[in-house]
């Protein structure tokens, strides 16, 4: 078999080439998830029911959500200097919303407004600039990746050649800010990024795409990836620097996971389930439990944290669920304090609408 370098993979990503053979929908849901929990909320199964209803009851779930769209989003450093970054992040958020519940409900008002917000959002944006152009892509576009997905296959009344113009935001737009990641950064950012190009490379049916992003997880020269974000004691690139952007790198690698597994891929195993001890040592910390700690040096030493930092301890956000259920349900492995997070109780720390939505989709079976 040819072996295509990592300069070729870029070239050949920059092209377009699609030659994948993907499952469809086949994001964060494949179509058997998607049976699977209609299957609990029919029966009024529990958490299902419960986050099945906080998820409609979600701000990011009314029919009246007009999307606010820029031309030129941008954000610089430290959250400073936005503009429609905030919107941007927001509508990405209701269009998956919406595109789920129709996914689940039939309910063909959230298909429309789903698609109303990728439309406005595809015929408009020209750019994503300043500090956190990267950062915006890689955290924005995995929600309207899955919005697209979800609508896509599941829906015929998305028309084709509005497909084609998300598609072509995708490439043109989105794809030259991220390719070539940030290595330096703290390991968030890289992570965003992967889980968002292998959810581009599944709606594009771009086999190079997704595989840049699923390598860089693997083999990755930045903080973000596999090897470089993680210790061998589960110890976090940013568990020094705090908890919340801890927990979005974690969040976002496990985003990537699982759409590699919704396409026969297994990373969740990657370095001995090191993604799992990740998660059990940030578990492990935020209930209040000490972790031993070294100090941690990252990349090119651009970052040195000497101690763990208690900034943010405690404020568990709602990320917990899909590691729980693939190392657990799927597995059979145990993950004592990602499940006493879960038993903390399951509405975590963040908005009640991407809480209700880990919870309704990746429950599992209960014990």
């Amino acid at each position: 078999m040819m072996r295509i370098g990592w300069l070729g993979v870029w070239v050949m990503s920059l092209v377009g080439t699609a030659i994948a053979d993907f499952v469809h929908p086949g994001i964060a849901h494949s179509k058997e998830s998607l049976v699977l929990v209609k299957g609990k909320i029919e029966a009024g199964k529990e958490p299902w029911k419960s986050s099945w209803e906080a998820l409609k009851e979600s701000r990011y779930a009314n029919l009246d959500w007009e999307p606010r769209t820029r031309a030129r989003v941008e954000r610089g450093p430290s959250n400073r200097l936005r503009e429609g970054s905030d919107e941007y992040l927001r509508d990405a958020d209701a269009a998956y919303t919406h595109a789920l519940i129709w996914a689940l409900s039939g309910e063909e008002a959230h298909a429309r407004k789903a698609a109303e917000i990728l439309d406005a959002w595809s015929g408009t944006l020209k750019s994503i600039e300043n500090h956190d152009a990267k950062l915006l892509v890689g955290m924005a576009g995995y929600p309207f990746c899955n919005a697209a997905e979800l609508l896509k296959h599941t829906w015929d009344g998305w028309p084709e050649d509005r497909q084609e113009r998300f598609g072509t935001m995708l490439r043109k737009i989105w794809n030259p800010i991220i390719r070539d990641f940030y290595p330096t950064a703290n390991g968030n950012w890289d992570a965003s990024m992967i889980q968002t190009l292998m959810a581009m490379g599944v709606f594009l049916d771009d086999q190079v795409m997704f595989d840049w992003g699923k390598n860089y997880y693997l083999h990755g020269s930045g903080n973000g990836a596999i090897g470089n974000y993680f210790k061998k004691s589960g110890q976090c690139q940013e568990s020094g620097r705090d908890q919340l952007h801890t927990h979005m790198g974690l969040e976002f690698l496990s985003n990537a996971c699982e759409t590699a597994w919704t396409q026969g891929i297994d990373l969740y195993g990657a370095q001995d389930n090191l993604l799992l001890k990740g998660f059990e040592y940030t578990a492990k910390y935020n209930l209040g439990n000490e972790v031993p700690y070294e100090p941690y040096r990252s990349v090119d030493g651009r970052y040195l944290y000497r101690g763990i930092s208690d900034k943010g301890r405690g404020r568990l956000s709602p990320i917990y669920e899909k590691v729980f259920n693939h190392y657990h349900h799927r597995k059979g492995l145990e993950a004592p304090f990602v499940k006493k997070v879960l038993e903390k109780g399951r509405s975590g720390r963040r908005d009640r609408g991407s809480s209700a939505r880990e919870t309704l989709m990746f429950s599992g079976e209960e014990d």
